[in-house]
């Protein structure tokens, strides 16, 4: 396929503070805008994702930004969530509530950047005995949070799929279960989808062809990544997204290849509603640098495209 119909089937992003993990907490004021510019300089991407900030000033700087440069933006409070150890899936009342407050302060923060969507995640498994529990318990909180939603506007909200057993060890977890929250969710919030991430694939023993089928009915959007889970001594084994091509990773060319693939062949990248799909990707290792991260990332993807 050429170059440019890339662009009509979806919006091509980058995670910014995975590229730049010096921002990902909110930290480095003046950083995080220097390095945003960065990205919002670059036209090869049409949409971005960007973390909290702590500061008014800078969110405001940043909204700034990015109203002029056309990106389609998304706010992800997975380093609110992560970052934070907390669970909006936690059986302990008081525990549930400081995930889900902190949940609405990152919608408020979302709607100051200018964002269109909002990734959510869910905490950890609790383990077989008390899952379905901490299923019913997530589901109130994304219900509580959509619903907070509803007054600041217009505002769109994908749960981005994690490993269970490897690294992050979340609730959701398993496509099957993912289908299961959207099933749920999704005709009382239409607003409401999934966040497929490649790189979890392998995390979870699932195939792409197998998981994308269980969600396709839903709205969703994608993450291009790599992980490395065959060698607990490789300095980037787990959920910690390498470059693409990583010696001992499991991503690369190739499988970004299939994946287009795959969700062209099921309708998931379209000229009528095209999704974000994001590079999460971040320097991890002696003599990487983001700069250089970036380029590995947009070349895999353009040689992805130009393979199909």
């Amino acid at each position: 396929m050429d170059a440019l119909s890339m662009y009509r089937h979806m919006r091509v992003g980058i995670v910014h503070f995975k590229a730049f993990p010096e921002v990902e907490f909110g930290a480095g004021a003046s950083s995080m805008v220097d390095t945003l510019k960065k990205i919002a300089e670059d036209d090869f991407f049409t949409a971005v994702e960007i973390g909290p900030s702590r500061d008014v000033r800078i969110r405001h700087q940043v909204r700034q930004l990015l109203d002029v440069s056309h990106l389609t933006v998304c706010y992800a409070t997975q380093p609110t969530i992560l970052g934070g150890k907390l669970n909006p899936n936690a059986l302990d009342p008081a525990e549930r509530r400081r995930a889900v407050s902190a949940l609405k302060n990152c919608v408020d923060e979302a709607y100051d950047v200018g964002a269109s969507y909002v990734r959510l995640l869910s905490g950890k498994d609790p383990g077989d005995a008390k899952r379905e529990e901490a299923k019913k318990v997530f589901k109130d909180s994304l219900r509580e949070v959509l619903e907070y939603a509803k007054q600041e506007g217009e505002m769109r909200f994908t749960m981005k799929i994690f490993d269970r057993a490897i690294d992050k060890c979340s609730l959701i977890g398993p496509f099957a279960d993912a289908a299961e929250i959207a099933r749920e969710l999704c005709p009382e919030y239409p607003n409401f989808g999934l966040l497929a991430d490649l790189s979890h694939f392998p995390l979870l023993g699932e195939r792409p062809e197998d998981a994308i089928p269980l969600v396709k009915s839903f709205p969703l959007h994608f993450h291009l990544g790599n992980c490395v889970m065959r060698d607990r001594r490789h300095p980037a084994y787990g959920d910690l997204q390498p470059r693409f091509g990583i010696p001992g990773g499991e991503v690369d060319v190739v499988e970004v290849r299939d994946y287009f693939r795959l969700l062209l062949d099921h309708g998931l990248l379209n000229p009528q509603d095209p999704p974000v799909v994001s590079a999460e990707v971040r320097p991890l290792l002696s003599e990487e640098y983001s700069e250089v991260i970036i380029a590995n990332a947009k070349r895999v993807i353009r040689q992805a495209w130009a393979d199909l």
